[in-house]
């Protein structure tokens, strides 16, 4: 029997281990070892091996030669019953020498009793095998292995989901433009902060022939990966439409219907796309978006919606609109992010504050302007989390 203050700390030792050391491909190996050489003597644990799943097979993955009986079976089938019994215990002890998951066990002069843990991660599951020697101890043995066996799903659980969010963010950060466009006569920049660690908000620039180009901004109902995927469809919509120099009513509509008919459960989405001439002429559609804000010499106008937001309906009735961009005018395209910005005082940073940020520093570059911007929405909320995506580009026409 093992002393158990000594027991427990030993326990928490292999516990902690199990969330610290780094992950990778040689991750479950790194913990097999640890188990043997943290409790060889107390629990009698030697020989641990892993086997992976693939399809209707367990194959083992460590290699022979680090194991100290290498005679151990090199494949498990699902449907046996030993693994049956395993995948349906968690943690199975095979104390009876007519029902084993491993026969080479009963040929070794003396019977070395196999226990077997199955571990899982989001894509994966792994069955280790360990064998015990004469002296082991149910409880201690089965109290051991079922806390490994759980600190150890949590920790590829985790890791996997982790993987997956990572994934997301560099599949939604590759969408958006790597770098801003230098546009003859404008001073561009754009930026994007989404509240969660994917958003649903998106910006892009597209280059087209005589000194024509077009932008837009949207925002995706919801947070996270869901307003993520379907960001990033609406940008790869667009790009493939607009690539072809198809109209923008005929290139916005087909897409709507594209949304209209999406799986996700958030599939609304907010759009401003417009096209600029040589001159400042500007040609815009407006489906549901904040309005874009022009600065002017003259005041503030807003470049109000022109339809509803996209995946509202199969159909949209969409309209162009127009605008003219003068020399020193500024034109600040935005997410409600900032809008709802909140302080402890449950008040809003609001449209008024957003525009005088702007007027404030409209002698700024376009970079600067955004960083006032971002700086001065941030500290209206002091230490409160963004609770929505905040997406910003700003244009100043300079000739």
């Amino acid at each position: 029997m093992i002393e158990p203050k000594t027991f427990y700390r030993k326990l928490d030792t292999l516990l902690n281990k199990i969330g610290q050391v780094k992950s990778g491909q040689d991750y479950l190996r790194t913990i097999v070892n640890e188990i043997e050489e943290i409790f060889h003597d107390d629990l009698q644990i030697i020989n641990g091996r892993i086997y992976t799943r693939n399809e209707d097979e367990y194959i083992l993955v460590t290699d022979k030669e680090n194991l100290i009986y290498p005679d151990v079976s090199e494949t498990l089938y699902s449907r046996s019953d030993e693994v049956q019994a395993v995948l349906k215990a968690k943690t199975y002890i095979f104390d009876d020498p007519e029902f084993s998951i491993d026969s080479s066990s009963g040929r070794r002069g003396r019977y070395c009793v196999p226990v077997a843990v199955t571990v899982h991660s989001m894509e994966n599951r792994w069955i280790i095998i360990f064998e015990l020697q004469s002296g082991w101890t149910r409880e201690e043995v089965e109290f051991s292995l079922n806390a490994v066996r759980t600190a150890l799903n949590y920790r590829l659980t985790e890791e996997a989901i982790k993987n997956e969010f990572e994934q997301a963010e560099h599949i939604q950060q590759s969408l958006l433009p790597a770098e801003i466009p230098d546009l003859e006569g404008y001073e561009v920049a754009a930026r994007s902060q989404p509240a969660e660690l994917v958003g649903g908000d998106l910006y892009d620039f597209y280059n087209y022939e005589n000194e024509e180009f077009g932008f837009c901004i949207g925002d995706a109902s919801g947070h996270g990966i869901p307003a993520a995927l379907l960001a990033r469809d609406v940008i790869t919509g667009l790009r493939m439409g607009l690539e072809k120099h198809m109209k923008m009513v005929y290139t916005l509509k087909k897409l709507n219907k594209v949304i209209h008919k999406s799986i996700y459960a958030t599939k609304f989405i907010s759009l401003f796309y417009a096209e600029m001439e040589p001159g400042g002429n500007l040609f815009y559609i407006n489906a549901g978006h904040p309005a874009p804000l022009l600065f002017t010499s003259k005041g503030v106008k807003e470049l109000e919606s022109t339809s509803l937001v996209f995946g509202a309906l199969p159909d949209l009735d969409l309209r162009r609109s127009y605008a003219k961009i003068d020399k020193g005018n500024i034109l600040v395209l935005y997410t409600d992010g900032f809008i709802e910005r909140g302080n402890g005082a449950s008040e809003e940073f609001g449209l008024e504050r957003f525009i005088e940020v702007i007027k404030k520093n409209r002698k700024k570059s376009a970079r600067e302007i955004i960083d006032s911007v971002y700086a001065e929405a941030g500290a209206f909320g002091g230490k409160k989390k963004w609770k929505d995506d905040a997406t910003i580009v700003v244009l100043k026409k300079l000739k």
